[in-house]
């Protein structure tokens, strides 16, 4: 395996609870924009032109209407100007939102940072009424309200970027004037079986204590301050508490990587699984066996109401998953993610214990639960609930057993059951490069 150097989250503290990454393609836009003062997703940059980008289908081409100060309907488009911070110079993104009827004449839309990707999100309610637009996003904390002008080719208003307002001046577009969306990347061949051909391993010395990155940008792989008990976690789906037998620095001791596979394409999760266990016995010399041990663990049912999630159309290779601020408490958001990367993620993230996957959903679902953490879950350091004043307090969010069930329509329940665990044999630390 060739190494070379390479440079660049998951946040768990912060001056506002940024949101909590765990894998996303470059598609998952807004799960990797931490409340969108951090962004890593990488696209073209806000200047270019449209010519620069890919042409869009023609599905996706602007209606020719004409403008009318009565008539929603149609392609909108404007530039989010995020103001700079200490963490980051400002951020200009392109916003483009496509706003059409149902088959009962109701607003719909999805909208897109084509700055960031070329992924379309769902717009939670579209509201248009006396020349005032609204809309308000879900999936991640966004919302829009904005006055068109007496022409119907404007919109001025302000967009809700989490917390902060910023304004937003939406432009009618039209098939001389839209902005491209980019061509989705190309998927990895799915009979590929990956390895990282570049790797680059360096010792992570800021002092984090958990994850704070496992993302894929286009090709590229990336962690920050991975251990190799966060490795061996994702690489082979299990929680902490499934690895046995390691050696003391196996949780504490934390890297950076940097990697880049052999073969071309965006790699799936299961992919992406295989090249970090080839990664594990390439450069950290794992060796290891499987065993069979009871261990008290979560068994995740769907509910007596049945599932309370949105069944994901995105067709998109990876799922987003992270954390960001919630009413009384923190809010897990997912994007086209099964049940698999929903118990990964709690498994690995949140939960003391394993997790097990009862509920024979096979579909990809974009959900969201707001919880109020303990001091069990997230290693022992939940993130910090938002500080409320007075004129903002709210009720406390449910615990997350109690969220689960009454917004996803899951059960999540504790139980003494048969789990592998992985016995680790051999390992070393990886030589630096």
């Amino acid at each position: 395996m060739k190494t070379e150097r390479a440079e660049d989250k998951m946040h768990l503290d912060g001056k506002r609870l940024p949101d909590l990454v765990w894998l996303a393609a470059a598609a998952m836009i807004s799960l990797l924009a931490a409340n969108g003062t951090r962004i890593s997703a990488q696209a073209a940059p806000a200047s270019a032109p449209a010519s620069q980008t890919a042409a869009p289908a023609a599905s996706t081409q602007p209606s020719a209407t004409p403008a009318s100060a009565t008539d929603i309907v149609g392609t909108w488009q404007g530039t989010l100007h995020i103001p700079a911070a200490a963490s980051h110079p400002q951020i200009d993104l392109r916003l483009v939102f496509k706003i059409a009827k149902t088959g009962a004449g109701d607003l719909k839309a999805v909208w897109y940072s084509i700055d960031q990707s070329s992924q379309s999100l769902p717009v939670a309610t579209v509201n248009f009424q006396d020349g005032v637009l609204k809309f308000a996003i879900t999936i991640v904390p966004r919302s829009y309200e904005g006055k068109m002008s007496e022409d119907g080719k404007s919109i001025a208003g302000t967009w809700m970027e989490g917390t902060t307002p910023i304004p937003l001046l939406l432009e009618r577009a039209n098939a001389d004037t839209a902005w491209a969306i980019p061509e989705p990347p190309k998927p990895m061949a799915p009979d590929a079986n990956p390895s990282f051909e570049v790797a680059t391993i360096k010792p992570n010395n800021s002092g984090a204590t958990q994850l704070q990155a496992l993302v894929i940008r286009g090709r590229n792989f990336i962690t920050r301050a991975s251990s190799v008990e966060d490795l061996l976690s994702f690489g082979y789906n299990i929680q902490s508490k499934q690895i046995v037998n390691g050696p003391p620095w196996i949780g504490s001791d934390r890297f950076d990587i940097d990697a880049v596979p052999d073969a071309e394409g965006v790699p799936n999760t299961q992919q992406i699984r295989v090249m970090i266990q080839k990664l594990l016995a390439d450069r950290f010399k794992l060796t290891f066996h499987h065993e069979q041990r009871d261990m008290s663990a979560y068994v995740l049912e769907v509910g007596k109401s049945g599932p309370k999630m949105t069944v994901d159309e995105s067709k998109g290779q990876l799922p987003g998953l992270g954390f960001g601020p919630g009413s009384g408490g923190i809010t897990l958001r997912a994007v086209n993610a099964t049940m698999a990367d929903f118990t990964g993620f709690l498994q690995v993230l949140v939960l003391d214990r394993p997790v097990v996957d009862r509920t024979g959903l096979t579909a990809r679902y974009d959900l969201q639960c707001t919880f109020t953490p303990d001091d069990s879950q997230f290693n022992g350091h939940p993130p910090r609930v938002p500080d409320q004043t007075d004129a903002t307090a709210v009720a406390s969010a449910p615990s997350l057993y109690e969220a689960v069930q009454e917004q996803l329509g899951l059960k999540l329940t504790a139980e003494k059951t048969a789990v592998d665990v992985i016995v680790i044999d051999h390992l070393e630390k990886p030589s630096p490069n």
